[in-house]
């Protein structure tokens, strides 16, 4: 189910089922949600989605926020020419600014916090299933840009993953750190209580 954060206008979320626009303060029961929205937003549209950046909770490092881009978003980066024989890629991204970001908030559910909908270049409609037939019709060498671009991304996205983690178990061990360091400073506190307490008593009986 999906909602603006006003309570107007509920839409359910499967696929292609709705002609509802995204908009600051829609609301989704979870980030799948979103992504199926978005997803079949954009097919109706005429664009890819490309699920692109996020960021974890410092606390159990589960994924608070996302952004959701078109796949034409961003450029890529120019690389040396290995030959001159061989075939250029064909120009995938333009450096188009659509997007959708959602986070998680503190019920639970995901909410539309921003959202770009204007494109740097043509929208090709497709029918339901025209993405399968869109990926069914490439050629070899269109195929093969996308696993590269796909390989690329989910490499991209492991390295964040490595970096996300390796900050978590940092922040871990100073918290463990810092938990010892105030469990000496308690038992000092208390035998400090105790020798005072002692040599009071001790004063008392003289």
């Amino acid at each position: 189910m999906i909602e603006t954060s006003n309570g107007k206008g509920l839409v359910t979320n499967n696929e292609g089922s709705s002609d509802m626009e995204p908009c600051v303060g829609m609301e989704f029961e979870s980030e799948e949600a979103a992504k199926v929205f978005y997803d079949a937003y954009a097919t109706r549209m005429g664009f890819i989605m490309r699920v692109d950046a996020f960021r974890r909770s410092m606390r159990d490092g589960k994924v608070v926020w996302r952004r959701l881009v078109c796949n034409k978003e961003g450029f890529r980066k120019l690389r040396p020419k290995r030959s001159e024989n061989r075939k250029p890629r064909a120009i995938t991204r333009e450096g188009c600014k659509a997007m959708i970001v959602v986070k998680k908030e503190k019920t639970g559910k995901w909410i539309v916090t921003r959202f770009v909908n204007e494109h740097n270049h043509p929208l090709v409609v497709t029918p339901a299933n025209g993405r399968r037939s869109v990926l069914l019709s490439q050629t070899p060498d269109e195929k093969d840009v996308k696993i590269r671009e796909l390989t690329a991304e989910l490499q991209r996205e492991r390295k964040r993953s490595a970096a996300f983690q390796e900050q978590l178990d940092m922040v871990l061990r100073d918290m463990e750190d810092h938990s010892h360091h105030l469990s000496r400073n308690i038992d000092d506190i208390v035998q400090s209580v105790r020798e005072i307490e002692s040599k009071r008593l001790a004063l008392s009986h003289s």
